[in-house]
């Protein structure tokens, strides 16, 4: 993919903050796209928090976070994902568009294994929005309906 450039480090979304229903918050430090249309599109949010990452150790994971790339652009169904800065208590999301909800699941429930050697316990948490693409959903996320409140980290407002 990286010799045919279908790996793309796009800027539209660069430098946005994008924040969620439990009043947490981070920033588009980075967004990865392929050259992909999704027949069925979804929308996967992944929270985590790291552990032993403190002040400094942020900006050196975002850094480090680009040698990740090629662990998920490869993945059945992946479009595109945002990546966010950690929030006020210390949790990264990751927003994507996929195609498929079930590839995106497989991939989360993956990427779960992964993260948890680096992970807080009980931090890792995903939320699958079929039928939805990213844009629509950063543009208009009145139409979520009602967020629920012990689990409205995932939903953009």
């Amino acid at each position: 993919m990286l010799a045919r450039r279908e790996i793309h480090l796009s800027r539209r979304h660069l430098g946005e903050r994008l924040t969620f229903a439990d009043g947490s918050s981070g920033v588009v430090y980075r967004e990865t796209t392929v050259d992909s249309r999704p027949a069925d599109p979804c929308v996967l949010v992944v929270v985590f928090r790291l552990r032993w990452i403190r002040g400094r150790g942020h900006t050196l994971f975002r850094w480090e976070s680009l040698l990740n790339t090629p662990l998920f652009v490869g993945f059945p169904g992946f479009v595109s994902k945002l990546w966010l800065t950690n929030d006020d208590q210390d949790r990264y999301r990751g927003v994507y568009d996929w195609d498929g909800p079930e590839r995106a699941k497989r991939y989360a429930r993956s990427l779960w294994r992964v993260l948890a050697l680096v992970s807080v316990p009980g931090s890792i948490d995903y939320q699958v929005l079929p039928g939805q693409r990213c844009d629509d959903v950063l543009a208009h996320s009145d139409r979520l309906g009602a967020p629920a409140e012990r689990n409205s980290w995932w939903r953009p407002v």
